[in-house]
């Protein structure tokens, strides 16, 4: 019964937007929660509010993606006072959170991500991960058009997952030498502030009124496209929709940066953090009344 009503949507009232030259834009909302806990000595509480209020604000972004037929490109619109700005002596900075354009195309199934790691720039290129979405006849109103819901499971990048437990490890180990050192760092090691990575169910909503297999970020696979989807602590909703624009931008994959696969940018990703882990650890043995602790779960 399910698949003869979204048939039925497709045939009768959708086939002009099939065209060979359709194409759309949407925009989307992104909020992320997270549970932040922040201890400091030698801040007051102007800086520490100051602080928050800078990480909330990177939580909460707006994206764009321009589709056609069988590609896409989502990315971030650009804002004045982006989060990485140093304010009173702190600097925002997220591991791999310099994002560019992702392209994707459901048709030969992959993807291009331009992204920014730490100043330098890489062009991952992969296949696409397969969605095992669960379709259900559960409906809802997004703006004018009518959406069902569907859900799947998200694993974790267990590559990335497996080079973080090695170093912390390696780490654990190190400590061990020394039982005086073990006692005084065990609970400050930056890796055990990260909670590690699990399943995550998945919830999407989609419109067959719009017949294309398109969504935000790496989401797609659907008959019809995404509008909404939410995770354990995301958000990410359609605020605004046009369908052929008077002017049709060029839905080509980026080309700059280094080439890479995603396992190799996890690889690289895991030695900035490796970098980062030992700057930490520097930093938390400071004697100068200013160290900074923040613990994020989520």
């Amino acid at each position: 019964m399910m698949k003869a009503q979204i048939t039925w949507v497709l045939l009768f009232l959708v086939a002009p937007l099939m065209a060979q030259d359709f194409q759309g834009k949407a925009i989307y909302q992104s909020k992320t929660s997270m549970d932040i806990k922040l201890d400091g000595q030698g801040i007051s509480d102007a800086q520490r509010e100051q602080i928050m209020e800078s990480m909330k604000k990177s939580m909460e972004k707006s994206f764009e993606l321009t589709f056609d037929r069988s590609g896409s490109i989502y990315q971030e619109e650009e804002r004045l006072g982006t989060p990485g700005a140093t304010q009173s002596g702190f600097t925002m900075v997220i591991a791999g959170s310099g994002q560019g354009k992702y392209y994707k195309n459901v048709q030969t199934q992959t993807y291009v991500n331009e992204t920014d790691m730490f100043g330098k720039l890489f062009l991952v290129k992969d296949s696409l991960q397969p969605w095992e979405w669960k379709l259900t006849s559960e409906t809802k109103k997004i703006g004018n058009y009518t959406c069902y819901k569907a859900t799947a499971i998200k694993k974790p990048d267990t590559t990335l997952v497996r080079r973080l437990k090695r170093l912390d490890n390696n780490q654990d180990n190190e400590m061990g030498k020394d039982s005086v050192a073990q006692d005084s760092t065990a609970n400050n090691s930056l890796l055990s502030r990260i909670e590690k990575p699990k399943d995550q169910l998945i919830t999407a909503w989609y419109t067959p009124e719009i017949p294309i297999s398109q969504g935000p970020g790496p989401y797609w696979g659907l008959p019809g496209l995404i509008l909404e989807v939410t995770t354990e602590r995301t958000a990410i909703l359609c605020s605004k929709l046009i369908l052929n624009p008077d002017k049709k931008e060029a839905v080509e994959p980026p080309s700059k940066g280094k080439k890479v696969s995603q396992a190799e940018y996890d690889e690289i990703l895991a030695k900035k953090m490796e970098e980062m882990q030992e700057r930490w650890q520097s930093n938390s043995h400071r004697k100068d009344g200013q160290s900074i602790s923040i613990e994020i779960k989520g």
